[in-house]
C-alpha cells in the first residue's frame, strides 16, 4: 500500500473506526503510536520512520503527535464523539464552505449541518472552498456571515491546521457564490 493509501486509512482510524486497527482512542481523540502501528502491521509494512514521514508530509496537515510522538490524533474530522479540546475562537466577519453541486437543495432548506461529523469544516478562503467542493463533483460555494453568528452566540473553533469548525451554520447565514 503507498503512503496516500496508508494516510487515508490512518484517518479512517483515528477519525471513525479505531477498531479497524484494534486500537481504542482517549475522550481526546488520542491514540497509542505503538499500538496504531502494530494494527496497521497486521496487513501491510509500516513503522515509526513511515507514520513519521506521512505525519510530516499530510498537506492537510490531519494528525498530531503529542511532546513525544507516544500518541497520535486526527485534528478534526471525527465522526465518533471525542474532544480534541479546541479553544473557542474569534471567527473573521467571512468563511468559505465548499460542497458538490449535488448537496445545494438541502443545504438550502437546512443549512450547513455536521451529519456525520461532529462539526461543519469551513474554508478561512474562497480557494480552499473551492477545492473542497471539487471533491464532491461540480463544486458550489458558500460564503458563511461567521462575523454575525459569532455576534449571534455561536461559538466556532479553529483547528491545528487552520480548519474552521462550528456545529451548524443555518441558512440565514449562508451566501451561494457564483
Amino acid at each position: 500500500m503507498n503512503a496516500a493509501k496508508i494516510s487515508k486509512y490512518i484517518s479512517l482510524i483515528l477519525r471513525h473506526k479505531p477498531e479497524a486497527a484494534g486500537i481504542t482512542l482517549d475522550e481526546h481523540g488520542w491514540a497509542d503510536v505503538g499500538e496504531l502501528i502494530r494494527g496497521i502491521q497486521k496487513t501491510q509494512r509500516f513503522n515509526m520512520e513511515m507514520l513519521e514521514e506521512i505525519v510530516r508530509t499530510d498537506q492537510k496537515q490531519r494528525y498530531s503527535f503529542n511532546e513525544d510522538k507516544t500518541r497520535i490524533r486526527a485534528n478534526q474530522g471525527h465522526s465518533i464523539p471525542v474532544d480534541v479540546e479546541l479553544p473557542v475562537a474569534e471567527p473573521p466577519e467571512i468563511l468559505w464552505h465548499g460542497t458538490g453541486q449535488k448537496y445545494v437543495e438541502s443545504i438550502d432548506r437546512t443549512g450547513l449541518i455536521p451529519k456525520g461529523r461532529l462539526y461543519v469544516h469551513l474554508s478561512g478562503d474562497r480557494e480552499t472552498a473551492v477545492k473542497v467542493g471539487s471533491r464532491h463533483g461540480k463544486p458550489m460555494v458558500y460564503q458563511v456571515d461567521s462575523g454575525q453568528m459569532a455576534k449571534d452566540g455561536y461559538l466556532f473553533f479553529r483547528s491545528v491546521n487552520g480548519v474552521w469548525l462550528t456545529k451548524q451554520v443555518p441558512v440565514k447565514y449562508l451566501k451561494k457564490q457564483k
